[in-house]
């Protein structure tokens, strides 16, 4: 294993309603290797707190196959006057708690700062995986997301907080210089987690009650209302890097074939790479309408399901 090619581990879990998500969603954005479950390495470098997934990151500093080398490598590291810190081994590394806790014994008394469990200045993450450790900088995921979960305005039915991120970051896994539309927005969820990771968003809807709701969101937290319109996606002009589509949904009545189709000739033409959602089987409007299927999963809550594809 080289940890310098692939310097970065990161920790993740989810519940087994969102399994099939969480690793097309990991694998668009790290598009690393999965050691085991809830563990993946990979060269690339995203803040942790982007997936609803992912539970931290460690930046590897020392990977070796000997403990004695990561226990000389701890014991040098340099810390300033007064400087407390905190190595603790992730349970998604596996073995069991009393392994770990050895683990981190052994390797932490080799340090020369002062330990700190509570609230230390720097914390370090220490995994062991077939026999190879691996010792690095801990960084753990922001969770503030979280708190949009409550909002002023919400569809019952509309996608909730991690399916709306996750949804987002398999549209744009690197979003900088993109810009992406939400062309059936609802209450603005997605358009909410996506600029709330920098992403240059836009939505439209064609419900007046929607558009009012999104832009009462979107206002809630901070974020400018006019990025949403008031029309029918199908008249909409221009071309966008990315897309999210989230087909519309009621409970009493299902989108005709015909608005199905003219929906996904419409996103085609505004965009050349898509994630689609819909409770109802759509692949082969989606293949008709000049899209590829790239991947998809399936989420359910309770007897609720929603397919979710990525297209281009």
């Amino acid at each position: 294993m080289d940890y310098k090619r692939t310097p970065y581990l990161y920790m993740y879990r989810s519940h087994e309603n969102e399994s099939g998500l969480c690793s097309l969603e990991l694998d668009v954005l790290l598009q690393g290797d999965v050691l085991s479950p809830g563990l993946i390495i990979a060269r690339e470098k995203i803040d942790p707190g982007r997936s609803p997934f992912i539970s931290g990151r460690i930046d590897i500093l020392c990977a070796s196959d000997s403990m004695e080398t990561i226990a000389a490598f701890a014991g040098g590291i340099e810390f300033e006057a007064g400087e407390t810190f905190k190595l603790f081994c992730p349970k998604e590394g596996g073995g069991t708690y009393e392994e770990r806790r050895e683990l981190e014994r052994t390797v932490g008394r080799h340090m020369t700062g002062a330990a700190d469990m509570r609230s230390p200045d720097r914390v370090f993450g220490l995994v062991m995986h077939e026999g190879f450790i691996m010792l690095g900088e801990y960084h753990e995921s922001d969770r503030s997301w979280q708190r949009r979960k409550l909002k002023p305005h919400n569809y019952s039915t509309g996608l909730g907080v991690a399916l709306s991120r996750s949804a987002a970051n398999i549209a744009a896994p690197r979003p900088e210089g993109l810009r992406i539309l939400d062309p059936c927005c609802g209450m603005g969820n997605v358009l909410i987690e996506g600029l709330s990771m920098g992403m240059d968003m836009t939505g439209c809807d064609l419900n007046p009650l929607a558009v009012r709701g999104a832009r009462g969101n979107l206002r809630h937290f901070g974020y400018p209302e006019h990025i949403v319109t008031l029309g029918d996606m199908r008249d909409l002009s221009g071309r966008y890097d990315a897309a999210v589509l989230d087909m519309p949904y009621n409970l009493c009545s299902v989108l005709s074939l015909a608005d199905t189709r003219e929906m996904l000739e419409a996103l085609r033409r505004l965009t050349g790479r898509a994630v689609i959602i819909s409770t109802q089987p759509v692949e082969e409007s989606i293949a008709a309408a000049g899209f590829e299927l790239k991947g998809g999963c399936t989420v359910s809550k309770g007897t609720f399901k929603r397919s979710l594809w990525l297209c281009r």
